[in-house]
């Protein structure tokens, strides 16, 4: 059979504008004349929907929406469409909604498969919504047997996974049915997967090895369909593939970009495989594709929530000028104003970086000395700090009020002109608490909240590879705050590369200390005092913008701890 992959971006909600888009795509699949077209799941609604599911008004959309979708495939020679949709359920206990793939041909919705295993790990709570289904069953679409299923519902292989999350294997239960089948339609096995697979470092080459292993166990082709673009911090790669019953991959879609891929299923067992992706991607490859999940989180965030520009604070560090960087890349020079806001602390270097920065660039820039203001702010608490017995020498006070005098402006500057502010927060510093709340965390986006300090010189110096962009005295020089005399990083943090192995080996893979000490080889102290920091600073990532998820553990939707609690390390 001909199929096509649709892989979409759809916006949460936007019950016309998805329909416009699907609508679009099954025409280019009709043009290519193929039998059958799928789109991810959720398609109808985006995903994730969350607790707009909650409302009844807005599944009835969705359904109304997939109504109009199997119109578009009444008539002679039209595809059949394979689309997901949250539906309501029939029966009256239980959740009232449930996750469907719906096969649709000659204008109807001629079969319905459930979603099965609903996940409720990481920045998943499927099990919060969705009524799961009881069975599976295979259907039949233009004379060909298919095994339809809905993204987790085939994560469950045990032949794969060392351990099982579900009691049951859908797969399986797909499989046994096949081998009852009569001839002819027991030959040529055809298992059907749509999805909205989140993006993170190494994801597509587990779903390409996962679903290898499970063609070449069932003897199946197996085709996966993926939502493409960004919703929130959720980023979805794509990289719908086809895989053949040998296990090899021989078809895959672009990753990070909507496309339309179009496979011969009868011709697998001869194609020759496509280059997968490889186990952990490493390098430049790794660099390349953390810097196009952080362009599209960017450019669909903005553009999603209605916006066209963005404000950048340029203090002429790094992190700075790689969000400049990235804006730029997602929005367009014209789109992207940088504002420079110097301090009595701040070097002439770091305004002449942020002004070579916005030439390199080609953005607008302006500056906002804060001196004066600091000057008043510190004139008007001195006597109030004197009242109250606190200490009158410059300490923590007088460094975060100006990062706060900071945030000021630039909510200010938003609120006149429209613009969103991306905050400029890298994960080392969010995970050790070195940000200053209402300061340097304000904004609608952190950009770079989930990249390593480590990572940050990574993703400049690849922005760098052809020519400067970011100055190379910004990646040379020893990162500062400026905010009092003499600052340094490393006053008050182990230097990045002994720092971000530890904080990374905490964050995402719940090592212990001594744990991180054994394999580390680093001093158990050192690792007491970046945990303490770690814990210490919960309440600051809670009250941070959304951070676009790039990692297996980011700060945010899948990473949920108390903020009051006692903490022994």
């Amino acid at each position: 059979m001909r199929i096509a992959l649709a892989q979409i971006n759809p916006t949460v909600g936007d019950f016309s504008g998805n329909l416009k888009k699907i609508a679009e795509f099954v025409e280019r699949a009709a043009a290519e004349n193929a039998a059958l077209v799928m789109f991810p799941e959720l398609a109808t609604c985006g995903y994730p929907p969350a607790d707009l599911l909650e409302k009844d008004a807005f599944v009835q959309r969705a359904e109304e929406t997939l109504a109009t979708v199997a119109e578009l495939t009444r008539g002679v020679d039209r595809p059949a469409v394979l689309c997901g949709s949250p539906m309501r359920c029939e029966s009256a206990s239980g959740k009232r909604v449930r996750n469907v793939a719906a096969l649709m041909e000659d204008g109807a919705i001629k079969f319905v498969q459930q979603k099965m295993l609903l996940p409720y790990y990481d920045v998943f709570d499927e099990q919060r919504y969705f009524e799961p289904g009881q069975q599976q069953s295979l259907t039949v679409v233009k004379g060909q047997a298919v095994a339809i299923t809905i993204c987790e519902d085939a994560w469950n292989d045990k032949g794969f996974w060392p351990r099982q999350l579900y009691p049951v294997d859908p797969i399986e239960e797909l499989m046994r049915q096949w081998a009852a089948l009569p001839q002819p339609l027991s030959g040529h096995r055809l298992i059907l997967n749509i999805s909205a697979s989140p993006f993170c470092h190494g994801k597509l080459a587990v779903r390409q090895r996962m679903i290898g292993a499970l063609a070449k166990r069932h003897g199946a082709t197996v085709l996966m369909v993926n939502q493409a673009g960004a919703n929130d911090s959720l980023i979805f790669d794509g990289g719908s593939f086809a895989v053949g019953p040998r296990g090899d991959v021989f078809a895959q879609s672009c990753c990070f970009a909507e496309d339309l891929m179009v496979v011969e299923t009868e011709m697998t067992s001869g194609a020759s495989s496509v280059s997968a992706a490889s186990g952990e991607v490493e390098g430049n490859q790794r660099t390349e594709r953390t810097w196009d999940a952080l362009v599209l989180g960017t450019r669909d965030y903005l553009r999603k929530c209605g916006f066209t520009k963005a404000i950048v604070g340029l203090s002429g560090g790094i992190d700075s000028a790689l969000v400049a960087t990235i804006a730029v890349e997602a929005l367009g020079a014209e789109n992207v104003q940088g504002i420079g806001m110097p301090s009595e602390f701040s070097s002439s270097g770091s305004i002449t970086d942020a002004e070579k920065l916005a030439r390199n660039l080609g953005i607008a820039f302006s500056t906002a000395p804060i001196r004066e203001i600091y000057t008043q702010f510190s004139t008007t608490l001195e006597p109030v700090f004197a009242a109250m017995g606190a200490r009158t020498s410059f300490g923590l006070a007088e460094e975060n009020l100006q990062p706060r005098i900071r945030g000021s402006l630039l909510m200010a500057l938003s609120n006149k002109t429209g613009a969103l502010v991306l905050t400029t927060g890298n994960k080392s510093e969010m995970a050790c608490g070195y940000c200053t709340l209402y300061g340097d965390m304000v904004g609608a986006l952190a950009v770079i909240g989930d990249v390593y300090k480590t990572e940050v010189y990574e993703l400049s110096q690849w922005v760098n590879r052809e020519r400067e962009v970011i100055p190379n005295d910004t990646l040379t020089k020893p990162p500062s705050a400026e905010l009092r005399p003499g600052q340094k990083d490393t006053d008050s943090l182990p230097p990045y590369d002994v720092l971000d192995p530890i904080v990374r080996a905490y964050i995402e893979e719940y090592s212990s200390a001594e744990d991180i000490v054994r394999t580390q080889g680093v001093d158990l102290e050192l690792v007491r005092r970046v945990i303490r920091l770690v814990e210490m600073s919960e309440y600051k990532r809670q009250q941070a913008a959304p951070v676009l998820k790039v990692s297996r553990k980011s700060f945010g939707l899948g990473r949920r701890f108390p903020i009051a609690a006692r903490r022994e390390v």
